[in-house]
């Protein structure tokens, strides 16, 4: 229910095997599902291909860029808010762009 309202409005388009990190904005993990990388006009939307059932809200994801780019073959460790202890890592998959739908324009 939470990823379907952050897509209210947007349309999918092809997915990629990397998104440059310096224009996102944001990140939120959708428990259990996904994980959501807001880039302003485009959102970029990760179900990772092992370890979705370790993504908590409630815990940090630590990020390890080798460059300026995230790509699918990284994987991001997750760590919980308070203790700062391990609690599980995802391996993610493809990214999906979803952008506002265009509204036709009667004439």
């Amino acid at each position: 229910a939470q990823l379907t309202k952050i897509l209210e409005g947007r349309v999918a388009g092809k997915p990629v095997n990397c998104i440059y990190m310096p224009r996102v904005r944001n990140s939120r993990i959708i428990d259990n599902t996904a994980i959501v990388y807001d880039a302003g006009s485009t959102i970029w939307v990760n179900r990772p291909t092992s370890g979705a059932n370790q993504l908590d809200d409630d815990d940090v994801m630590v990020v390890r860029l080798t460059g300026s780019q995230l790509c699918s073959v990284d994987t991001i460790s997750m760590r919980d808010r308070s203790g700062h202890f391990w609690s599980g890592y995802v391996s993610l998959g493809d990214f999906v762009p979803y952008t506002r739908a265009k509204v036709a324009h009667a004439d």
